[in-house]
């Protein structure tokens, strides 16, 4: 089952297998990298000067892993609160290219109880438009 976007999940509500809303992004292409750059101070030029990305063997610059990660953050927080987020691990395992449109996509793996608090597991996928992993990663958050 798809899960609503809410502030109110439920633990009572949400099964193993449910899938939470998906996050669509528009297509990665200079200015959001240039945008990324400014905002996390990560100016490395693999990803903003093509020349230098020529240089490295790389058809053209590419998107910074730790915007996809970004992604992969904001997916949970249109479902839950930041401050219910209890743990987040990814895995970089592909190159988001310009033009690629990263999808995210979250799937809860476990229900359980720890410290008092009920909690959910989640797998965490950012692709592309063509299905390609880029990252993988997974997640804790707190339900009520």
């Amino acid at each position: 089952m798809t899960l609503s976007n809410t502030t109110h999940a439920q633990f009572s509500d949400v099964q193993i297998g449910d899938v939470i809303p998906l996050l669509k992004l528009q297509p990665v292409n200079r200015t959001t990298l240039a945008l990324y750059c400014g905002a996390s101070g990560d100016h490395n030029p693999i990803h903003i000067d093509i020349d230098f990305a020529r240089k490295s063997r790389m058809p053209d610059v590419f998107a910074h892993g730790m915007l996809s990660a970004a992604y992969l953050g904001r997916l949970l927080t249109q479902w839950v609160p930041q401050q219910q987020v209890r743990s987040l691990s990814i895995r970089f395992t592909g190159i988001t290219h310009l033009g690629h449109i990263p999808t995210c996509t979250g799937t809860i793996t476990e229900k359980f109880e720890e410290n008092g608090e009920k909690r959910v597991r989640l797998q965490i996928r950012c692709a592309n438009q063509y299905g390609e992993e880029k990252l993988v990663g997974e997640a804790v958050v707190a339900l009520a």
